[in-house]
């Protein structure tokens, strides 16, 4: 799939975070997870749901005047997620899940992004926020994910409230399968039966090969080492993972993430599963201080909020099999969640708040 190269926007000129992890249970729940990490979010962000049947656009918005009529589709399924919904006429999920289990998400892919600013023949424009909406809205698994992208839409270099972000897609379902989207410059890759890890730029295929560079990491310490003469006896614990990275840049975390997906323990069933996720992406979550924002960037209409540092303003995972979707926030790290089996009951459209208050819980009163 070629594709010509789109001019440079705003947004390419700063740095955002987030990492992604499918993983799954010992008694066969699937879970997505990940991390978002930026130096905003966009005013209106909130807990979505949209039933199934609810029209939407994939190219243009109410808010800027220029929907294109063409594009309006209706959502076979239904969808809970985090998302924007003050375009007015789509609702942007930033990552999300639909009611056939299938899972995934958007994350920043800096300076490797390109979209064509044409539309392929008898393909459907798909401006890129729109993409993780579009593609839960009508697909029922990544099989599903892989034909759409590479034969029935286009990712169009549309820019939306000023600009085109430089993304790439991770989606996982109930067979286990987790597939990678990247739209390069020679064309969009899909990466099939990928290991379930993902971080921004560079590309997959540059990630997993990045790690042979740790190949002497293993959860078992290291014992007696014999050096000239010498025998030295191990004083402390964690010498297996000697060499893992600790940083947050994107290589960094996507080394950490891959270890701790192979070596971490699986939750029994999905309350323990889903705590185990949350401690894992904890790991590559930024802390506020430690990752400073060179270039602000150009905050659009909706960005009113903006730090002078990259951090993770919220973790989500979600369950495939029950439907429900978790998340916390850096403000409160009390696990919140909704059940979509519920809201589908009720067929209406929802909004929750993501609760970015402390939460405290005192014992000491009873």
């Amino acid at each position: 799939m070629s594709q010509k190269k789109q001019s440079r926007t705003g947004q390419e000129l700063f740095g955002a975070g987030c990492s992604a992890v499918a993983w799954e249970t010992k008694d066969g729940k699937h879970l997505w997870g990940r991390n978002f990490d930026f130096n905003r979010l966009a005013d209106g962000t909130q807990v979505l749901f949209v039933p199934r049947g609810t029209q939407f656009y994939t190219q243009g918005c109410a808010l800027e005047g220029n929907l294109v009529e063409s594009t309006r589709r209706q959502s076979q399924y239904g969808i809970v997620g985090i998302g924007l919904d003050a375009l007015k006429s789509t609702p942007a999920f930033y990552e999300g899940m639909n009611e056939k289990g299938l899972m995934g998400g958007q994350l920043y892919y800096r300076e490797f992004a390109h979209f064509p600013d044409t539309v392929r023949p008898n393909t459907l424009a798909v401006q890129p926020p729109f993409a993780v909406t579009y593609l839960l809205a009508t697909c029922a698994t990544v099989e599903k994910v892989a034909l759409e992208v590479e034969r029935g839409i286009t990712l169009l270099g549309q820019p939306l409230l000023g600009t085109v972000p430089p993304l790439h897609w991770m989606f996982s379902d109930v067979t286990g399968e987790s597939i990678i989207i990247e739209p390069d410059q020679d064309g969009v890759h899909i990466y099939r039966n990928t290991m379930g890890v993902m971080a921004n730029s560079p590309s997959y295929s540059w990630h997993r090969l990045n790690l042979l560079n740790y190949i002497q990491i293993r959860d078992l310490d290291y014992d007696t080492l014999e050096i000239n003469q010498e025998q030295l006896n191990q004083c402390f614990s964690g010498s297996g993972a000697l060499g893992l990275p600790g940083d947050w840049s994107s290589p960094s975390r996507f080394v950490r993430l891959s270890f701790l997906k192979q070596y971490g323990v699986k939750g029994q069933d999905e309350p323990q599963g889903v705590t185990n996720l949350f401690r894992l992406m904890s790991s590559a979550a930024f802390p506020l201080g430690m990752v400073q924002v060179s270039q602000p960037g150009d905050p659009s209409q909706l960005d009113s909020q903006v730090s002078l540092y990259d951090y993770t303003i919220y973790t989500s995972v979600m369950c495939a099999e029950s439907q429900r979707f978790y998340w916390t926030t850096y403000e409160n790290p009390r696990i919140q969640y909704v059940d979509m089996s519920h809201l589908a009951a009720k067929g209406q459209p929802c909004q929750f708040d993501l609760g970015p208050t402390q939460d405290f819980r005192c014992l000491s009163d009873k």
